[in-house]
């Protein structure tokens, strides 16, 4: 089945929770404590928290210039192949659909285990196996269609997000801490302040990744180059100021000492702000965050895989690029969980996400460089929508992205050098498959 038979079911609602639901996932909750642990300082780590944001709110409103050209399924592979080449646009691809979106699977399904079995208080034998039955219930429910999964993505925003606004309300109800204070922004006892901003600045970039992956459902949507551009906009500030709220609270009632190191602040939080039963109503709220995130990457993971299997670029494409009778891709889609599940069985949450961060971001850059490269080489291609203030917005990106490849690069070697390893093995794949298809 080709393109044309993916059907064009979703709507700017479906995009735009596709962008927050992606993003609001398992980093509002888990990324505190490293964020805290880096600054030891209220002020500096929310400063850290929105600077983050709006590092990828300019990189969203610059991605979604090309994504409005090209609106398309596969996304990534499409914005940087149109400027760089064919070779960078599959490296691109095999990192992201064989690298990147399984390992986000498996790192959600390893934060959700977790979750689940202390919820029920269930031994850690359970992580992996909750994972993997969590992740494939997922992979069923976006195998029945598209739209399925674009429900998924809503309901399970609609949830987080109230759960996200009662914390918010209830908690500033509260006495409050004494030494809460947001001014000056300053890093805390034996912090040097620019390596203190970088740390926790790398930190909150897991938490803000996820809103490029809409760009993979292009394809099915009814108004792409409308809706594309808007859902990110929209989504990624509806996540900066959930975000900001939210760990205000976790400063306003908890200690800052009893934040940093500590992964379940947000059950500590919501004792503070509920009484007794608090913690198990937030664990239930993370579930429900964690599974949407899941949903998400679950849901625009598969099409990238699909996307290059159309083209003959992967080995075995013709199993890639199948599609089932509502139009989706399962075959990409096992081929994923399969994947996830192998790296679940590593059970280690932090050192998937570090893996990932300098890969990403490297093509994420790339992104942003095409954009800029293409208004120069090919000014007559039709743009429905440009990056407001051009270049500032495109170079705050760019600027932002080269930090955060060199911060990782330095301060997280090992994780990163085992994630461009992975990425770099699609480079002997690439030249396979274009002297196969030289000599067909």
């Amino acid at each position: 089945m080709a393109e044309s038979n993916m059907k064009k079911s979703l709507g700017f609602g479906t995009a735009l929770s596709t962008v927050a639901g992606t993003i609001i996932g398992t980093g509002v909750f888990f990324k505190a404590s490293a964020v805290t642990t880096a600054t030891m300082s209220i002020s500096l780590a929310l400063f850290a928290w929105l600077l983050g944001g709006i590092i990828n709110l300019c990189a969203g409103l610059t991605a979604a210039e090309v994504a409005a050209i090209f609106p398309e399924t596969g996304g990534i592979v499409r914005y940087i192949e149109e400027p760089f080449g064919k070779f960078w646009g599959f490296i691109s691809g095999w990192a992201y659909g064989i690298v990147y979106m399984p390992a986000n699977v498996a790192a959600f399904a390893i934060a959700f285990g977790t979750q689940f079995t202390g919820l029920f208080h269930l031994t850690d034998s359970w992580i992996v196996p909750v994972g993997m039955i969590t992740s494939l219930s997922v992979a069923l429910l976006n195998f029945i269609s598209a739209k399925c999964g674009g429900v998924v993505s809503s309901i399970t925003l609609i949830i987080k997000l109230a759960a996200l606004g009662a914390i918010v309300i209830f908690g500033f109800l509260q006495p409050g801490n004494v030494d809460f204070r947001l001014f000056p922004i300053q890093a805390g006892a034996h912090r040097e302040f620019w390596g203190a901003l970088g740390t926790a600045l790398l930190a909150t970039m897991f938490a803000y990744d996820g809103w490029i992956h809409v760009g993979t459902l292009a394809g099915e949507m009814k108004n792409p180059q409308k809706d594309l551009p808007r859902a990110i906009a929209v989504g990624l500030t509806i996540v900066i100021i959930a975000y900001l709220l939210v760990n205000a609270v976790f400063y306003f009632v908890v200690p800052l000492h009893q934040i940093a190191g500590n992964l379940n602040v947000s059950m500590e939080a919501a004792d503070k702000i509920f009484g007794g039963i608090g913690g198990k109503i937030v664990t239930a709220g993370i579930l429900v965050s964690v599974y949407g995130g899941m949903n998400g990457y679950t849901m625009t993971g598969m099409r990238v895989p699909y996307a290059m299997g159309k083209k003959g670029s992967l080995p075995f494409s013709r199993f890639f690029a199948q599609l089932n009778r509502a139009g989706v891709p399962w075959a990409s889609g096992i081929v994923q969980y399969v994947i996830a599940c192998l790296m679940m069985l590593s059970g280690q949450f932090d050192a998937i996400t570090n893996m990932l961060i300098f890969v990403i971001w490297f093509f994420y850059c790339m992104v942003f460089v095409g954009v800029m490269k293409m208004r120069k080489t090919r000014p007559d291609l039709h743009r429905p929508y440009k990056v407001p203030l051009y270049p500032i917005i495109p170079l705050i990106a760019l600027v932002g992205g080269t930090f955060i490849l060199i911060s990782t690069l330095i301060q997280q070697f090992v994780t990163t050098a085992i994630g461009i390893i992975i990425t770099l093995i699609g480079v002997p794949v690439y030249y396979y498959m274009q002297r196969k298809k030289g000599n067909n």
